[in-house]
């Protein structure tokens, strides 16, 4: 089929259902796909929404876990739709619910009481392990929002384990003035996370070993480019990037908050900016008095890049009858329980 078949067909379709249907796109999904959405935002975001739209049809054009987590927080006569089921996300795939349980498990063995320890999950993780913080008394945040949950965290016991993104613990654990020896990163195919006992007592956040494949790719050297490039330019990237790199930069900050910084920028100024180059495409579309440039030379997510409008008119034709969104009773309690206390603590 023609792509101008798939977008008519989408448009009658969208047309047909009307209310009814409600597509969500992702900051990352391709140019071809987001023209489709009704809404564009941050995965916790759009779920949020979602979940208060009159809408009986979610389409979630994104990966697994923003799916996943759109299915939790949906009402029961909403069905959440994936167009691409396979398109999983590589960091939520490094920390699993029986990874997490095994490292719980060998971290009580040294600490002995783990009702001192609070276990954090980036929204950037799959249901699994969202429930596993639920139900262990901890909670969800995302990268906007982690500083306020780390403080919660810590109110409540000695000690943080957080996953699956390193970056944005270490960076996040900065900022409230936690570095050093109070930090270690636990990696789960290792006797102990690779750490010893005593580096595990005196640690206040233990970072599991898990990282953005998009983030992880900018360098030091490429923010030292980008200045001597353009002295006068500003740098922003994504907390997901290793500290280094946050600390070489004029600022860091979720997806929303990089959009708000190049649309608040004055007219002309030129900006680098570290995150899925199929957003900074956008923006440099959107902002023409403005020039954005992506930081480096290719930074794109693979399995964002798998939702095609044809993968989202073949859900269309058939709407409510494949690539539903199921999530376990038990699995989407604990979620819930997690994604339920992030929101507690940031009213």
């Amino acid at each position: 089929m023609r792509s101008q078949q798939i977008h008519t067909r989408i448009a009658e379709l969208k047309l047909q259902y009307g209310e009814e249907l409600l597509i969500l796109g992702h900051h990352y999904q391709s140019d071809d796909v987001i023209q489709y959405a009704d809404l564009r935002g941050d995965s916790f975001q759009l779920a949020r929404e979602a979940a208060a739209s009159k809408a009986r049809y979610i389409v979630f054009c994104g990966v697994r876990f923003m799916a996943e987590s759109a299915r939790v927080l949906a009402r029961e006569d909403q069905l959440v739709i994936h167009p691409v089921p396979e398109a999983g996300c590589p960091m939520a795939d490094m920390a699993d619910r029986p990874a997490i349980e095994r490292a719980w498990s060998a971290l009580g063995d040294v600490l002995g009481d783990m009702n001192a320890v609070t276990p954090v999950t980036y929204v950037n993780s799959d249901v699994g392990t969202k429930a596993f913080c639920g139900t262990h008394g901890g909670a969800v945040c995302t990268s906007s929002n982690a500083e306020r949950v780390l403080d919660w965290a810590f109110s409540r016991g000695e000690r943080v384990l957080f996953a699956p993104d390193q970056h944005l613990g270490r960076n996040t654990a900065f900022k409230r003035g936690i570095s050093g020896e109070e930090v270690v990163v636990y990696d789960p195919f290792r006797p102990l996370g690779g750490v010893t006992p005593e580096q595990i007592q005196s640690a206040r956040i233990i970072l599991w070993q898990g990282h953005c494949c998009v983030h992880t790719y900018f360098t030091e050297d490429m923010v030292r480019e980008a200045r001597a490039a353009e002295p006068k330019a500003l740098v922003i990237v994504h907390p997901e990037c290793p500290r280094e790199i946050v600390a070489l930069c004029d600022d860091a900050g979720s997806t929303s908050y990089i959009i708000d910084y190049c649309r608040r920028a004055p007219e002309g100024s030129v900006i680098y900016v570290g995150t899925e180059e199929k957003l900074v495409a956008r923006l440099n579309a959107e902002l023409p008095d403005r020039e954005i440039r992506l930081l480096g030379r290719s930074s794109i997510c693979n399995t964002m890049s798998m939702s095609t409008p044809l993968a989202l008119l073949e859900v269309l034709e058939d709407l409510g009858q494949r690539n539903l969104v199921e999530v376990a009773d038990a699995d989407a309690a604990g979620a819930r329980s997690a994604l339920t206390r992030m929101l507690d603590i940031c009213r």
